[in-house]
């Protein structure tokens, strides 16, 4: 979302960016040639190519491909058709080198100390900072591929209403967005083991994720000298040219880039096709539109949830996922539940009936939503075809039928 633009208001746009794998298509080992398709694309070396309303993009490492919307898009249900027509296109132009696409939160047995390959080209004195301070080898740096949503605020009173709801609707999140629970070859216990890498990259210098969900501020002020300012000075030692102190250097699992009005949620995994990404993100859209118009509860009620109990329930989410219980009626009153606890599935249901007859739900998004409701976020999908030691072809075999659904916009229905 550019700032030159003028500044969209609370839902009037959706920046949508998308990361995927590049992959051999017989071994499914990483392939770093996401330099390769761009100047396919393009004619000529390049960071970025723009494809009318869409983008793509390079990440830190070689083998990711970004694609995104090319600004902010008026609505969401148009961008399952758009994001898979990006994917067919790069499939297409992956083809020669015998590589394809692969979708999900991470690579299931890439070994990243081995197979890391940081982007080379223009850029990349940031990548190279990075890599000094924090070592860019592991799978919080090079395996962790997700689907992030960008929402405008116009003014401070819009952007604390976005923040508070935001907060407020995190730690539900994995619950329906794991997609990562296979890593180094083995079921690693987790349902979403891409956050969990995700939260640790940045260790040694712990205020740049924090507790994920972030601090309970509501206006840029506030934000600027409680999360800006204490993590630049955390860093500065480690970053004497200041490379990196910029909103960007912000891990939580919402940041917000006031540069260009928007808060990114970056905490859900890449889904196995287009169109299950855009049913969990147009789910999230619409429960926050609730959470904003203040439906279940005040605003100043959502303002006094305490952070370190919302990320004990993010963090409990990434193990048991749907399971996940809720002991808090006051939280749950503001999500509009009675009752004294609910597990997380309960949650998202009764969200789900909160929402489901709004008329941004093609039927197509509305069966895939009602999907993984019914049979699970991806990794429960996934778990329940590979069991908890499978084989490394047992593996392969699931992956490459991602690797189809992606190509073909479909749910993995086990």
């Amino acid at each position: 979302m550019s700032s030159a633009s003028p500044k969209l208001g609370l839902f009037q746009g959706y920046g949508v960016e998308m990361e995927f794998m590049i992959v051999d298509r017989d071994t499914l080992q990483v392939k770093p040639i996401s330099d390769e398709v761009l100047k396919a694309e393009a004619g000529e070396l390049t960071s970025d190519v723009e494809r009318g309303t869409m983008a793509w993009s390079n990440e830190l490492v070689l083998h990711v491909l970004e694609l995104k919307t090319n600004g902010p898009a008026p609505e969401l249900f148009s961008l399952t058709d758009k994001f898979h027509g990006e994917v067919q296109r790069v499939n297409e132009l992956l083809a020669p080198f015998n590589a394809m696409l692969l979708p999900t939160g991470a690579h299931p047995y890439m070994d990243p100390y081995k197979e890391t390959k940081l982007w080379p080209h223009e850029a990349s004195e940031i990548y190279e900072a990075y890599n000094r301070i924090f070592n860019c080898q592991g799978h919080g740096w090079s395996n962790l591929q997700s689907t992030h949503l960008n929402l405008p605020f116009r003014d401070d009173e819009e952007f604390g209403r976005l923040h508070a709801a935001i907060r407020l609707i995190l730690p539900l999140i994995p619950a329906v967005s794991a997609a990562s629970p296979v890593l180094d070859g083995k079921v690693s216990g987790l349902l979403d083991t891409r956050l969990e890498v995700y939260r640790k990259n940045q260790g040694k210098i712990p205020l740049i994720a924090g507790e994920v969900v972030p601090e309970a501020v509501f206006s840029e002020a506030d934000y600027d000298a409680q999360i800006f300012q204490p993590m630049f000075q955390a860093i500065a030692p480690y970053d004497p040219e200041g490379d990196l102190q910029e909103e960007f250097l912000n891990s939580r699992g919402a940041i917000a880039r006031f540069s260009r009005g928007a808060i990114e949620i970056r905490i859900i995994d890449n889904q196995e096709c287009p169109l299950a990404d855009i049913a969990i993100v147009t789910l999230v859209s619409e429960v926050l539109k609730k959470l904003v118009s203040e439906r279940w509860g005040s605003y100043p009620d959502q303002q006094k949830v305490n952070t370190s109990f919302l990320a004990s329930v993010f963090l409990a989410s990434l193990k048991n996922g749907p399971q996940t219980e809720v002991p808090q009626a006051d939280y749950l009153r503001l999500l509009g539940l009675a009752g004294e606890k609910a597990t997380l599935q309960e949650i998202w249901e009764h969200l789900w009936r909160e929402v489901q007859e709004e008329p941004v739900f093609t039927p197509a998004l509305s069966q895939a939503i009602r999907l993984i409701l019914q049979e699970g976020c991806l990794s429960q999908r996934i778990l329940k075809i590979l069991g908890s030691s499978p084989s490394i072809d047992a593996i392969k075999d699931v992956y490459r039928k991602l690797a189809n659904c992606l190509a073909h916009n479909q749910l993995y229905a086990p």
